[in-house]
């Protein structure tokens, strides 16, 4: 930027200024579409600040919409989610990066199959072997497919941090008395906070924002996650879109706040693997 001169630098800042607020309007809109009236959405205020700010729209997205225990949910299922992909992600990279034996190859190629099944090509199968286990209508028959489905991807970003490391830490970590599980937990895991917020980011979105598995999986009211919840506040004749723009808001800026309070995580894990690639 030093370099450049300071008309052109000037007119790259304006670029920049106006590419931020097209990707912050939609945020805009949906918080003042989530305060206002259906006279005002469909009149002629669409855009600008609501002219009566009805907060009555969250209380009745959370009351009657019952947003807050489809939040509650939608929280449970994304954490235990997130939790067992994580361990199993960095458990079977270390087998399959660090430890030598065989079919380790073959194994990796069939974990890596995962990745080109889309995740609701398998519904019924899904369904079938979790009505024969008996597990609909609970929380893990939504945890154990997000994790499965979540881990092909996982296990592809920590393969490609973990074979950076330097074996070197491995045998001296050895040398001082370690063993598998201590150059694991002592060595690895500190090792690989990038690629754990990388995958942790990827498997929240993918959870978060899941409706078909969770529509189909889960009939219990008590049970369902938030894109269900939403979709619920449609009515058949008449709808108010006020609280369904508040749902949206619950359901969409948690997304947001993870994102802005790791993002220098997720920087730092592609500037890692660019530099290392």
């Amino acid at each position: 930027m030093r370099n450049i001169s300071k008309g052109r630098r000037v007119a790259i800042y304006i670029g920049l200024i106006l590419w931020m607020l097209i990707n912050l309007f939609p945020v805009y809109w949906m918080f003042t579409f989530s305060l206002k009236s259906n006279a005002e959405i469909f009149g002629d205020n669409v855009v600008g600040l609501p002219k009566q700010w009805l907060w009555s729209n969250y209380t009745s997205a959370l009351n009657t919409g019952r947003m807050g225990k489809y939040f509650l949910n939608s929280t449970i299922v994304a954490v235990a989610t997130i939790l067992i992909t994580l361990a199993v992600a960095l458990m079977a990279t270390f087998a399959l990066t660090r430890l030598i034996w065989r079919q380790r190859k073959t194994l990796n190629k069939f974990f890596m199959l995962g990745l080109t099944i889309p995740i609701h090509a398998s519904i019924v199968p899904i369904y079938v072997t979790l009505s024969r286990l008996h597990m609909l209508n609970t929380y893990w028959a939504l945890i154990i497919p997000y994790a499965a489905f979540s881990l092909s991807m996982a296990i592809l970003v920590c393969t490609g941090f973990m074979n950076e490391l330097p074996r070197e830490l491995d045998e001296s970590a050895c040398i001082d008395g370690c063993g598998v599980w201590g150059i694991f937990f002592r060595i690895i895991v500190p090792l690989m906070k990038p690629a754990v917020a990388t995958v942790g980011i990827y498997t929240f979105l993918q959870c978060w924002n899941e409706l078909m598995f969770a529509n189909i999986f889960i009939s219990k009211t008590e049970l369902k996650t938030l894109p269900v919840g939403v979709q619920a506040l449609s009515g058949q004749y008449t709808t108010a879109w006020g609280p369904i723009g508040a749902a949206l808001v619950l359901a969409t800026f948690p997304t947001l706040f993870i994102y802005i309070f790791l993002s220098k995580k997720i920087q730092d894990s592609f500037i890692a693997g660019a530099i290392k690639g």
